[in-house]
């Protein structure tokens, strides 16, 4: 997730979006929580194991790279590369989005799951990048390994829904949504015109973890409550992030938006810790934009349900 404003004036970023690069050339467990009877009639189980393997790449990668995986790094270039390296392998048509931010030329990726009506398509996004200070495992390796290992699950399942599934991970989110808002800006109206949803996943493992749901799409927000409810979780209405991530480009452009979140560094309440557990008093994330934000900084269990959560919502808004 991105600094607050006044922070984030400090790093403005000039954006030049380039073409869409077809291909690309680039080298590259908690027990499950008890499932609603309609999720698991939809959407797989996704395997807490391998989200937490993407995890355990993306560190490896922090690690040989200067201990990021920021904007214009090499460790975010790593990043990218195992990513589109495990989607080409699935069978996905993969994109790369070249744009310049901060002097440094970034990338999105884009998968597209062959099928479905491409006149209303699905999308689940996160942002790959970390900040300089540290490896970025929850902000955002979380929401990017989820979505990864969803679309994955879509590809072992040979899911075909009646809408087309599109799935992004978007690069220097930390310089102020950069490659997400240079994404919504290259498409024309009728192309924003047919998306139906997008859904946002950043931070979804926070180690003092809440269970916040984005209240901006009325349907998307009742698909996440809906399945929480089928597990007894209560949650609340995300504030903390609000237009602070990817979805906020989209939802400028009339698209309908959604998504989780787990907290960064506002403090839980002894109300939410008696809702959820935890520390009262502390940080949801401690290890916010901080070189702590290692695979040590995941709660399992919040990741678990954030995840399945995610397919949920996948399969749902596609059928």
């Amino acid at each position: 997730m991105q600094l607050l404003p006044s922070a984030r004036a400090l790093t403005a970023a000039a954006v030049a979006v380039a073409t869409l690069v077809t291909g690309g050339s680039v080298a590259g467990a908690a027990p499950a929580p008890a499932r609603p009877a309609a999720a698991a009639a939809a959407a797989p189980d996704i395997p807490i194991a391998n989200v937490k393997a993407h995890l355990a790449q993306l560190q490896s990668i922090a690690t040989a790279n200067g201990g990021n995986r920021a904007h214009g790094r090499a460790g975010y270039q790593a990043s990218l590369d195992y990513v589109k390296a495990k989607l080409d392998a699935a069978g996905f048509t993969t994109r790369l989005q070249q744009f310049t931010a901060s002097g440094r030329t970034g990338y999105n990726l884009i998968a597209d799951w062959p099928g479905g009506d491409a006149n209303k398509v699905v999308m689940a996004g996160s942002h790959l990048d970390s900040v300089t200070s540290g490896p970025g495992i929850n902000d955002n390796g979380s929401g990017s390994s989820a979505v990864l290992e969803t679309a994955l699950a879509v590809a072992r399942s040979g899911y075909q829904p009646a809408k087309h599934l599109r799935f992004a991970w978007w690069g220097a989110e930390e310089l102020g949504l950069v490659g997400s808002r240079a994404y919504v800006n290259s498409l024309g109206s009728a192309e924003r015109a047919k998306i139906s949803g997008y859904l946002n996943f950043d931070m979804i493992g926070s180690p003092n973890p809440g269970y916040f749901v984005y209240d901006d799409d009325p349907t998307i927000e009742k698909t996440f409550k809906d399945y929480f409810a089928g597990l007894g979780i209560a949650t609340e209405i995300e504030t903390e992030g609000d237009g602070r991530s990817d979805h906020a480009p989209f939802k400028n452009a009339g698209v309908p938006v959604g998504g989780l979140f787990s907290g960064a560094d506002y403090r839980k309440t002894s109300a939410q810790a008696a809702k959820w557990g935890g520390t009262v008093g502390q940080p949801f994330d401690r290890c916010y934009h901080s070189s702590c934000d290692t695979t040590a900084n995941i709660d399992d269990t919040a990741l678990d349900r954030n995840s399945d959560a995610i397919a949920y919502a996948v399969w749902e808004l596609s059928r």
